[in-house]
């Protein structure tokens, strides 16, 4: 991956470029995080012309870019995504520093100080038990034995899977609907079987989260910087 810089309304924002060796034309889209063009070309592309796509495709960049949540400042009386839903949260510095879900609220005690970082902990822990949940479903179905899985802090993916059969999964997702997660996760033990994106690739993914896969990068476009919101 290499990465350029294209002069947007007073700003470089950063472009980044991918070979994909079955990609057959190129695709532009902007990074998860909001703060990157992300742009795959085939094989055989050349980078001048990515950046040439780009740069007739700025307006659209610039709206996209323009588009970006706004940060989500944890604190008293905040809603915090999870699960699809929203959290109230409801802070006192007289509670004990541990964190409790009570229906549609939040508890949260102990100083102000690093709230965000608390509460961020406790939605990796959650994010682990629905892991622990969903790696070995899908890996039975795909008819694999269950693999490793880790906590991802990545800007650019919401997952990955090693040659090793280490599956990587973005934290983040803890806050996006339970079919988006799940589609994901789905999605790379698929790659654990078929390292492409091959029609064997696609049948493998559709027949261990049936109908997930399209609403879930239909939400991920839409709505996956939303995420970033509260954690960039």
């Amino acid at each position: 991956m290499s990465e350029h810089r294209l002069s947007l309304e007073g700003r470089e924002v950063p472009v980044r470029i991918r070979r994909h060796a079955t990609a057959r034309r190129m695709t532009l889209r902007i990074a998860p995080d909001g703060e990157a063009v992300a742009i795959t070309i085939p094989r055989w592309g050349r980078e001048r012309e990515a950046m040439r796509f780009a740069t007739d495709r700025r307006d659209w960049i610039a709206r996209q870019l323009a588009a970006r949540p706004e940060p989500l400042v944890l604190r008293d009386g905040a809603w915090l995504p999870f699960r699809g839903e929203e959290l109230l949260v409801d802070h006192d510095r007289a509670r004990p520093r541990r964190i409790a879900l009570d229906g549609t609220r939040l508890v949260v005690g102990g100083p102000d100080e690093n709230l965000d970082r608390r509460i961020e902990r406790w939605l990796r822990a959650r994010m682990l038990d629905l892991l622990a949940g969903d790696v070995p479903y899908f890996c039975a179905a795909a008819g694999i034995d269950p693999v490793p899985f880790r906590l991802t802090s990545a800007r650019r993916r919401w997952g990955s899977c090693s040659s090793g059969g280490t599956l990587r999964i973005n934290w983040r997702l803890v806050m996006a609907p339970d079919f988006v997660r799940r589609a994901v996760v789905a999605h790379e033990v698929a790659h654990l079987v078929h390292f492409d994106h091959s029609p064997a690739f696609r049948a493998l993914c559709d027949s261990l989260a049936p109908g997930l896969q399209e609403p879930s990068d239909r939400w991920l476009k839409a709505k996956g910087r939303s995420l970033y919101a509260a954690y960039p």
